[in-house]
């Protein structure tokens, strides 16, 4: 995990002030979702993306422009009259990825999927 620890202080430097063994927790929760085997080279960088990625949902780096949570729940609201409007939840979203397209860690994370991951196709697709 050092060299996933190394890449993530490169590419999610707003998290310099989490504590490397708080990181090494956040990697533990991620590695289940990532084989090794599949990942091939690029392990490393796919936990250290998802990691930030997670961290990232959790409300945890820079928030000086509001929390991707917040972003969630609040769809528009007016101020005449007053009126709030609230998101569905991700969880009803067609795409199982769509919680990644949140933050670019988790775009990242998709990218590097793809690069290693093929998908099965169904023989109704081609």
């Amino acid at each position: 995990m050092k060299n996933a620890l190394e890449i993530f202080r490169m590419v999610a430097t707003e998290f310099a002030a989490v504590a490397d063994e708080e990181v090494f927790k956040w990697m533990g929760l991620a590695m289940p979702f990532i084989s090794k085997k599949r990942f091939g080279k690029s392990y490393d960088h796919a936990i250290a993306y998802l990691t930030a990625h997670k961290m990232k949902m959790s409300g945890l780096g820079d928030n000086s422009m509001g929390k991707v949570d917040d972003a969630l729940r609040v769809n528009n609201y007016h101020e005449g009259d007053a009126s709030i409007g609230f998101s569905v939840s991700q969880a009803n979203n067609m795409s199982v990825d769509a919680e990644y397209a949140l933050t670019t860690y988790g775009l990242q994370y998709l990218q590097i999927r793809r690069t290693r991951i093929i998908p099965i196709i169904s023989a109704g697709e081609y």
